[in-house]
């Protein structure tokens, strides 16, 4: 075969692999069609949001249930035994908890029950017993389980000021004040608990509240008179009146 004879036989094979690969009219309309009825059935798909319902108490709950335990200090034990019903009434009526004093290791433990409502009780049932715990009476605690706006802050003499012997006597008596009128002053200007333990000072309230007692007691450590901390807490007293 001559080499012309060739080269028109392969360009009559390359027109009819063109023949072949050319698509119809018709054909290409229906696969537009096809591919819209797709695409609008898929974004009907995804219009569509799945509908979940709210999950109960229950359902949230793992099956072995939420646990908590608070080691009881020595010198509370007795206020305990006083005060234990104060304790035990709303955590088992109003938050639907199990409760008990495990007199060998000295704890309180808490878990939770079929009965429970809220997940996050057991978490303000155990804010208000460690608040108990470290000095507060039965009934400021409760505000813990009242209120979702109350906070628990403990810090030490040493963290604000390094105080030992009888500076640090001497910083402490000054925060209680004589007969504790100094501690009284600050707790109702800034609305606020205050127990001074030993050189530990725990403070129960708001964030704003707190942060104004801190700034209070803090002063008192680095060693500003009281009188000067009583006009700074009158005028703070004073703006937070008219705030609200």
């Amino acid at each position: 075969m001559s080499a012309v004879e060739q080269q028109v036989s392969s360009h009559s094979a390359m027109d009819e692999d063109e023949d072949e690969v050319m698509i119809s009219t018709d054909q290409l309309l229906a696969t537009t069609t096809e591919t819209t009825a797709a695409t609008s059935s898929s974004n009907n798909d995804s219009s569509e949001k799945p509908d979940f319902g709210p999950l109960s108490a229950k359902d949230e709950r793992s099956k072995r249930g939420e646990f908590r335990r608070i080691r009881v200090p020595p010198h509370r034990l007795t206020p305990l035994k006083r005060d234990w019903l104060k304790i035990y009434s709303p955590i088992v009526e109003h938050l639907k908890l199990q409760i008990r004093m495990n007199p060998k290791t000295r704890m309180i433990e808490i878990r939770t029950c079929d009965d429970t409502e809220d997940i996050g009780s057991i978490q303000k049932a155990a804010d208000f017993v460690r608040a108990y715990c470290l000095g507060f009476s039965a009934e400021d605690s409760l505000a813990l389980l009242r209120m979702d706006d109350l906070f628990l802050d403990s810090f030490e003499v040493k963290d604000v000021k390094t105080l030992t012997g009888d500076h640090l006597a001497r910083a402490i008596g000054r925060l209680a004040g004589k007969d504790g009128k100094t501690k009284y002053t600050i707790e109702n200007a800034t609305k606020t608990r205050i127990v001074l333990a030993d050189s530990k000072i725990h403070v129960l309230g708001t964030f704003q509240n707190i942060k104004i007692a801190k700034n209070a007691i803090s002063s008192l450590i680095m060693g500003s008179p009281p009188g000067k901390i009583y006009a700074n807490l009158k005028i703070v007293a004073s703006r937070m009146k008219g705030r609200f």
